[in-house]
């Protein structure tokens, strides 16, 4: 039995990777003292990670529940 990785954890796991990379070309900017500014970003970009994660996880709770009714 094949097991592929869900889209719900996959899109979210890649926007972490970006962030990380990201946090870390925006080092200069923590460095001149904007620590605000800084970890406000990261903050609202981890919130709205998670807000996609449990989205697409609905989403497909949704689709597998209509694809099991459809087979009923």
């Amino acid at each position: 039995m094949k097991r592929h990785l869900k889209r719900s954890t996959v899109i979210p796991l890649a926007l972490l990777a970006y962030l990380g990379v990201m946090s870390y070309i925006g080092l200069p900017e923590l460095r001149q003292g904007h620590y605000l500014y800084y970890f406000g970003i990261i903050g609202v970009t981890l919130l709205c990670i998670v807000l996609l994660h449990f989205t697409l996880k609905r989403r497909e709770r949704l689709r597998r529940e209509r694809e099991d009714d459809l087979k009923k």
